[in-house]
């Protein structure tokens, strides 16, 4: 009963691996977001019970000059703001590239319009009245000359001719964050009624990298919650609700969109006003729609926006405010936490999906930070991290060993009860249960190394998976990405023939190591008296070999130095109880 109990349990262990392999198996490589053409003009947020602008007239307008485009140049970023809609719809993280290459290109955070893979942030305003107001084209003009860095803030002005002066004042931090305070001074003679906004508009649908192991789309939070909506759902949510996939009035807090390692994210300054967030999805048609054979996704308009609850009324002589912070950039783990800490902006750090267990998968991450700051390497400070945890465990760990130990000296005598009670089962399990007894021996003991190791495994391959400290990570050798696969592959002699084998004969040199220290720790343990039971655990470094084969590097290096650990410990521990037994029996009895 209690070797079926383990093989039960290994069973589950084993299910859990390989169902979190089926559902969650990561690339080779990062994927690239699809290239797509889409030719949308833009459309203003409308916030509920807010009137439209004007219609602009049918007749088309004259050509016009070529925008101006404000440069931004800080140690983290490089782009430019269009002051035609006053846009940012430029922006190159200087700081990150593509792949491993050195000389591959930078990851383009933002693109304009017009471009493949539109993506940008914009501010404007909504008149409540009939008072003009900046639109999506309006032109506005500088003060001063220079490009927008962290000393210089920028100005960028425009005038109604109606006694109303519009002014959106940008400034930039050296990482990622941007905030615009957008001002309206109100010379006219009347109060005006406007209702400021930010957006962040991405007009296409980006190819995502795992649909359950990370989350990739709609998210933020909002009225103290974490608000996760993907593509797909925010789309089948909009066509229900006349394009709004979510909105909630709420008391600041902050919403974008989010891939793998990037975030574009709004956050009002001041987080205690009452303020507005709404995920939108749109789908463009007729002229507006993408050309035949654009790809797919080409034709869709993601949105997020922030604005006040009501319309701001301004008084003749006085002005009004509102003020947006945009995070445009890597999602560095440390980084939002200074945001968090710094800038009031609650639970930003969560933008890192660092999932269920979130518990164990922060601290370790930081834990390895910090030991990546000593070593200067992530793959050794995961070594250095793997001893460290054999240390905290090493008093279960132990017991648990020991236990294995001893059912391996046990086994002879379990085969002869076997065998004299073949007929019997009752009397079989009654008399092994007897002999754990007298030997003190607990034979569910021996499986809890392994569940100890699930939760763990799941916590730093999230780690390595999601945190972008560990993309692009080199070890050594030919591991230059831990967080991704290890290339290599035997079915290619490892390089030597010119073949591109499909994937799931990939079989890498790290995971055949994971698979022989596997092995070995496997021949420590007393094998099962059961036949079947035998045969599984015979096949369980095989099937792990294969499974882990396409997983991070990262995550197969731990699995592979730990194995060779509890290796070392598992055989000092059977050294020991077996010098002790021969201890005890070198004692004459009394």
């Amino acid at each position: 009963m209690d070797n079926k109990r383990l093989l039960v349990a290994i069973t589950i262990s084993i299910a859990i691996l390989l169902g979190f392999e089926l559902w969650n198996r990561p690339g080779v490589q990062q994927q690239r977001q699809q290239q797509e053409q889409a030719r949308e003009a833009p459309t203003q947020p409308l916030p509920p019970g807010v009137a439209s602008p004007a219609p602009t007239p049918a007749n088309a307008p004259p050509p016009r000059n070529p925008a101006e485009h404000l440069p931004i140049q800080t140690a983290s970023l490089s782009g430019s703001l269009n002051l035609r809609g006053a846009r940012l719809d430029d922006l190159v993280l200087r700081n990150y590239r593509e792949t491993v290459a050195p000389d591959s290109p930078q990851v383009r955070m933002f693109a304009p319009r017009g471009e493949p893979a539109p993506y940008y942030a914009q501010w404007g305003w909504t008149a409540a009245d009939s008072t003009p107001v900046p639109g999506p084209d309006t032109d506005w003009t500088r003060e001063g000359t220079g490009s927008l860095t962290p000393s210089t803030p920028v100005t960028l002005r425009w005038d109604n001719g109606q006694g109303q002066v519009f002014e959106l004042v940008v400034s930039v931090d050296d990482r990622f964050m941007f905030t615009a305070e957008q001002r309206v001074i109100n010379n006219g003679a009347a109060p005006v009624q406007l209702l400021p906004w930010s957006r962040v508009r991405r007009e296409h649908t980006p190819q995502t990298a795992s649909s359950y192991l990370l989350h990739e789309g709609y998210v933020g939070v909002l009225g103290g919650r974490l608000q996760e909506v993907k593509w797909a759902a925010g789309k089948d949510a909009a066509n229900k609700a006349q394009g709004v996939a979510f909105t909630e009035d709420s008391n600041g807090g902050w919403a974008g969109f989010t891939d793998k390692y990037w975030l574009a994210a709004l956050a009002p300054v001041k987080q205690d006003a009452a303020d507005r967030a709404t995920f939108r999805h749109s789908t463009a048609t007729g002229a507006e729609a993408a050309p035949p054979g654009s790809p797919a996704g080409s034709d869709d308009r993601y949105q997020v926006d922030f604005s006040t609850t009501a319309p701001l009324t301004v008084a003749p002589g006085a002005n009004a405010s509102f003020a947006t912070r945009l995070f445009a950039g890597a999602k560095e783990v440390k980084t939002l936490d200074a945001y968090r800490d710094n800038l009031g902006i609650p639970d930003f750090d969560k933008a890192v999906d660092f999932g269920w267990f979130y518990f164990l998968t922060k601290p370790f991450f930081y834990a390895l930070d910090w030991l990546f700051g000593l070593v200067g390497n992530f793959g050794v400070a995961i070594m250095i991290f793997t001893i460290c945890l054999k240390a905290l465990f090493f008093p279960l760990a132990n017991k648990s060993y020991k236990a294995m130990a001893r059912m391996k000296n046990l086994a002879p005598k379990m085969q002869e009860i076997r065998a004299k009670y073949k007929d019997d089962p009752a009397r079989q399990q009654q008399e092994t249960m007897a002999l754990y007894k007298t030997e003190k021996v607990n034979p569910a003991s021996g499986c809890l190394p392994l569940l100890i190791q699930i939760p763990v495994f799941f916590a730093l391959y999230k780690v390595l998976y999601v945190t972008i400290e560990m993309r692009h990570a080199p070890f050594f050798g030919w591991i230059h990405d831990l967080s991704a696969p290890d290339p290599t592959n035997l079915f290619t002699l490892f390089g030597l023939i010119p073949w591109d084998p499909p994937q799931m004969l990939h079989m890498p040199a790290w995971a055949i190591v994971m698979g022989f220290t596997m092995f070995a720790q496997q021949k420590l343990n007393p094998a099962p008296p059961d036949p079947v039971q035998a045969k599984l655990f015979t096949w369980m470094p095989l099937i792990f070999t294969f499974m882990l084969a396409s997983y991070p590097a990262g995550l197969v290096i731990y699995w592979s130095w730990n194995n060779l650990l509890t290796v070392i410990q598992q055989a000092w521990i059977s050294r020991h109880d077996r010098a002790q037994r021969r201890a005890q029996k070198a004692i004459p009895s009394t």
